[in-house]
């Protein structure tokens, strides 16, 4: 009966060892990917549409650094809250987030 015991707890062991090696692994790899690569993919997942659009169409998706002040800003769009019910804190604005524009800049 020892003996099994034994070896149940030298299985579980190497279990635990694969599984924090597996973790550490997809943990590095993830800290490798640059994050141009991570935005191209982020572009591609969501389609090409979205990818060759101009910066201030009606469907605009907030990029990385941005903020509704600064996408006002570039965009002539001061209402930008009032038109974005889903956004509940204009300070938890984040890449990625779609919101509607009504542009009055011409491009």
């Amino acid at each position: 009966m020892e003996r099994v015991i034994a070896i149940a707890d030298t299985a579980s062991w190497c279990c635990a060892m694969a599984l924090v090696a597996v973790i550490l692994v997809t943990a590095l790899r993830e800290s490798t990917t640059s994050p141009l690569e991570t935005s191209t993919t982020t572009m591609t997942m969501r389609g090409e549409r979205l990818a060759g659009r101009r910066p201030c169409d009606e469907i605009y998706v907030v990029g990385e650094g941005e903020t509704l002040h600064t996408i006002s800003d570039k965009c002539g769009d001061p209402f930008i809250v009032e038109r974005n019910p889903h956004i509940h804190d204009p300070d938890d604005v984040f890449p990625g987030l779609v919101i509607t524009l009504q542009p009055s800049k011409p491009l």
